[in-house]
């Protein structure tokens, strides 16, 4: 079992380092390739692969590797009658860390770019057709995870969700934030990849749509959790898998 506060550390590094990540990216794909959006886009889309896959492959151990509020409520709802998802007290812990990460994510983007720490993004992210690619790219992202969790193959959980992020960068208008966390850190640097802080609650918004949608789905998929039935951890946490619990006692407690 990990301490709520190591938990919440790593969802916090997690999630400021995802987010300096694709801010800063977004920052260097606007000097590299001024005049090609496109290009842009494909630059950013590929760092954020790289860098979400080693973080959950190198934090998922200690937190889950959630890095997003939707997945962490998301979580917490689906393991109520199991007792095997985040309880309410780490809940309490993960939903600040994350956010917090994410804000000290981008203004450690703009530092690294000699940039104001705080530029308040311009960018516009207000209409319908944005609203459903982000309910899309979420409840995608949602069902993702938990398939894997409920099929137990989060072993691959590092390049299916970082695959997945990535392909959504593409086919989604929204071009995937997906993150609520992500969404308000995003807010915090006038850069390529910002977004308006007025356009963030309608993002938010349809987040929380997607990952209802995005959850109901692998219900229909896999039938509700059942008490006394085990499931892994977003990702497999130190010694789950080593032999020291006999099979029916693991949990995917974090």
């Amino acid at each position: 079992m990990t301490p709520p506060a190591r938990s919440a550390l790593a969802e916090f590094l997690g999630t400021g380092l995802l987010v300096a990540v694709v801010v800063g990216s977004g920052i260097m794909a606007q000097s590299l390739s001024p005049q090609d959006v496109g290009l842009q886009l494909l630059e950013n889309a590929i760092a954020t692969v790289f860098g979400l896959g080693v973080l959950i492959t190198v934090l998922g151990p200690v937190s889950g590797a959630h890095f997003n509020p939707v997945v962490s409520l998301a979580d917490w709802w689906q393991g109520r009658r199991t007792r095997t998802g985040l309880t309410a007290r780490e809940l309490a812990f993960y939903l600040p860390a994350q956010i917090g990460g994410a804000i000290a994510g981008a203004v450690l983007a703009n530092a690294m770019f000699a940039r104001p720490a705080v530029s308040w993004a311009t960018t516009e992210r207000a209409a319908g057709h944005l609203w459903l690619g982000e309910v899309v790219a979420t409840a995608g992202l949602v069902m993702v995870v938990f398939c894997l969790v409920r099929a137990g193959r989060t072993a691959v959980a590092p390049v299916a969700v970082a695959g997945y992020i990535g392909a959504a960068y593409w086919f989604t208008s929204s071009t995937s934030f997906a993150n609520p966390a992500v969404t308000i850190g995003r807010a915090f640097s006038d850069s390529f990849a910002g977004i308006a802080p007025a356009s963030v609650p309608g993002f938010v918004a349809a987040q929380l749509l997607g990952g209802i949608i995005g959850l109901l789905l692998v219900t229909g998929l896999f039938g509700r959790p059942t008490a006394g039935v085990a499931q892994e951890a977003v990702m497999a946490h130190p010694g789950e898998h080593t032999g020291h619990h006999p099979p029916q006692e693991r949990t995917s407690k974090r």
